[in-house]
């Protein structure tokens, strides 16, 4: 992804949008016990199609926006969401997304990764709440439901980056030539 001034306001009105639409409206949806959670599918879109560095700001971005937003403890979304995209931009960088099962499958992963990670922390940090099976329920609910929200929300978010993805530059630029060949539109000078 080539990040210029103008890319960089895409990528700062999605996470603007995704915490704005987490808070006001997906967090008022039950599905299954579990309500839906958009800003992991989010960081990890945004790492599959950024890169790992490009992930990682971004999660951090989405839970410090959220953690200060709620007024809760500060840190605890932004370390999970960052490891979230910056795992999935790694993946990214490591391996092709050869099939169009990749990014919900690897969102519903790393979801539950990230709804268990945050578990942990509140644990850790003694968040006075009773502990049960329900939790585990609740995680494989949330990385399920995030599994499904990374069908439509991938290609919206890698449609509205379009213009920065150099892998989509590749495919729809130049002339072919005589023999199939593709020929730049841009002369090669001599060095």
């Amino acid at each position: 992804m080539i990040v210029t001034w103008q890319v960089a306001l895409r990528i700062a009105l999605l996470v603007l949008l995704g915490v704005v639409l987490q808070l006001s409206f997906f967090s008022e949806i039950e599905l299954l016990g579990s309500t839906p959670d958009v800003l992991p599918v989010l960081a990890v879109a945004l790492g599959l199609l950024g890169g790992g560095v490009v992930g990682a700001v971004c999660g951090f971005a989405l839970g410090l926006l959220t953690d200060s937003l709620l007024l809760q403890t500060l840190g605890v979304s932004s370390i999970v969401l960052l490891t979230v995209g910056y795992l999935a931009g790694r993946w990214r960088e490591s391996f092709d997304i050869t099939s169009s099962f990749v990014p919900p499958l690897l969102t519903g992963a790393l979801a539950l990764f990230g709804a268990a990670m945050f578990a942990a922390i509140q644990l850790m940090l003694g968040v006075e709440s009773p502990v049960s099976l329900l939790v585990v329920r609740e995680i494989l609910v949330k990385g399920l439901l995030a599994a499904l929200l990374a069908i439509p929300l991938y290609p919206l978010v890698r449609f509205v980056l379009r213009p920065a993805l150099v892998d989509d530059a590749r495919g729809g630029r130049g002339r072919r030539g005589r023999r199939g060949r593709r020929r730049s539109l841009t002369p090669i000078r001599a060095a």
